[in-house]
């Protein structure tokens, strides 16, 4: 199913749905910047601290194919409204919490709207541009996110240093309203799809997915060997056979899984996984070393911070609309490569490193990011038949939330298994010896990130398409091959 036609022009669509991901981006962005302030102000651990971002991406991950067949069933318009409330009311609860607990369980309820936006969000725009356009219209998209990064830690640290944690949430009250009205007034309502929800398979694949990620988020901590994450692994590896099982004998599934057949869907789904990995190894990890190794303050955390998400705000738009001309996966592979380059030069960073030798390396990551996802999101949504949009605009959310679930606990688990070793190494009598063993543990981890990079551009040159020519829009029910 696809949207009804729109109320006014496919741009004032653009509009609605950018500013609706620019608002859950930059809730996202300033509360990345925000977690180890947040967390000494409630005295937390940072094991307990980390659930205040892992619990909303996991939230987010586990649901995302639900809503975007929700989408398709009952319509784009209704589920991306019904986000968007649940979203405002979750991020004003979150900024009254009294307690890191109950901002955890806020967090929840914020990750459920943000969900539905996510999901909707671009199974919107490629039903309402031609597509031709359709790499420029998702570079623009780009361009709303990469505003949300780049604003998102200087507002937060702006906010935190001078009015408190709270307004990161409070502000999306307000906004959160405006994005409702607006959607209202450009989208046209859209009659329900006979299509009919896999409630089984959306069960077995929430169970399968979200025991995989809480298992591999707290491995280390909970230990590898420990009676909870067998049990996690077992109920991951019981309940990704039955959802598969499920969804190849459902007349009506809630994942195609036939989608994965095509080999440039696949590619570009593990690509973007990779990419997300690799970003949000360096988002989760830097605060720590600008807080604890460098004594930055917020604001000044902020704007370094804000280095790589300025560039993808210029490049992205600029690599969308080159992908419509020449193909996605020359483009792609090479973000992919230069991320790569970027994390082997954060891997330098020692507790002596100045500005220039963080900012440069932020700037090529913002550049390999912005050549990487215009592209790529475009080749993924562009390969699926006009009926499965909504699902696979979710695949692509789930993509990169999963991504970034898993760059969080890639980082902690390499950097808290090495961090001890170090300190052995160095002594742990000093706060110098403890910045180089934090540094030594930081360039273990970046390397770890710089070998994800290099497997999503692996994942991107054996996609199987041309390097040039524009991608082809599909037929009623034929995927594209690019």
């Amino acid at each position: 199913m696809t949207p009804g036609p729109v109320k006014t022009g496919k741009w004032h669509v653009l509009g609605t749905v950018g500013f609706g991901t620019f608002v859950s981006a930059l809730n996202a962005s300033m509360m990345n910047l925000a977690l180890p302030f947040v967390g000494a102000h409630f005295q937390a651990r940072m094991p307990v601290a980390e659930w205040v971002i892992m619990a909303f991406l996991l939230t987010i991950s586990t649901l995302l194919l639900v809503f975007g067949r929700l989408g398709d069933t009952y319509g784009f318009r209704k589920v991306y409204l019904l986000g968007t409330a649940v979203f405002t009311v979750g991020s004003v609860l979150c900024g009254f919490a009294p307690s890191i607990y109950h901002l955890i369980a806020f967090r929840i309820l914020q990750g459920l709207g943000a969900a539905m936006i996510m999901a909707i969000g671009p199974a919107i725009l490629t039903a309402a541009f031609p597509p031709q356009e359709r790499g420029k219209a998702l570079g623009f998209l780009g361009v709303f996110v990469a505003s949300a990064l780049a604003s998102g830690p200087t507002l937060g640290g702006l906010l935190l240093k001078y009015a408190g944690w709270e307004f990161i949430f409070f502000i999306n009250g307000p906004l959160g309203v405006l994005i409702m009205v607006w959607t209202w007034l450009v989208l046209a309502p859209t009659p329900r799809s006979p299509q009919r929800f896999d409630l089984p398979g959306a069960v077995t694949l929430f169970l399968a997915l979200g025991a995989l990620l809480l298992a591999l988020s707290h491995g280390e901590e909970w230990g590898w060997g420990s009676r909870a994450i067998r049990t996690l692994l077992l109920t991951a590896a019981l309940f990704f056979p039955l959802f598969v099982w499920r969804e190849l004998t459902c007349p009506a599934p809630m994942m195609e899984l036939r989608l994965f057949k095509n080999r440039l869907f696949s590619a570009a789904t593990a690509s973007a996984v990779c990419n997300f990995i690799v970003q949000y190894m360096v988002v989760f990890m830097l605060p720590f070393y600008f807080k604890d190794v460098l004594r930055l303050d917020a604001a000044q955390a902020g704007v370094l911070l804000s280095a790589f998400p300025l560039v993808i705000l210029v490049v992205a738009p600029l690599s969308g609309t080159l992908s419509d001309r020449i193909g996605s996966r020359g483009l792609s592979s090479l973000g992919m490569a230069v991320s790569a380059v970027s994390l082997a030069l954060l891997s330098r960073l020692t507790p002596e490193s100045a500005w220039p030798e963080i900012v440069w390396p932020l700037v090529l990551l913002g550049l390999g990011n912005g050549i990487f996802q215009s592209p790529n999101s475009s080749a993924l949504m562009g390969s699926v038949p006009r009926t499965h949009l909504g699902v696979a605009g979710g695949m692509l959310a789930t993509a990169r939330n999963g991504g970034m679930v898993l760059g969080v606990a890639l980082a902690g688990a390499v950097f808290n298994h090495r961090l001890p070793l170090h300190l052995a190494a160095t002594g742990s009598g000093t706060v110098e010896a403890a910045h180089l063993a934090f540094a030594a543990a930081l360039h273990d981890t970046m390397l770890v990130g710089a070998g994800v990079a290099l497997v999503g551009m692996a994942t991107s040159l054996v996609r199987g398409a041309p390097a040039g020519g524009p991608a082809r829009r599909p037929g009623p029910e034929r995927p594209e091959m690019e």
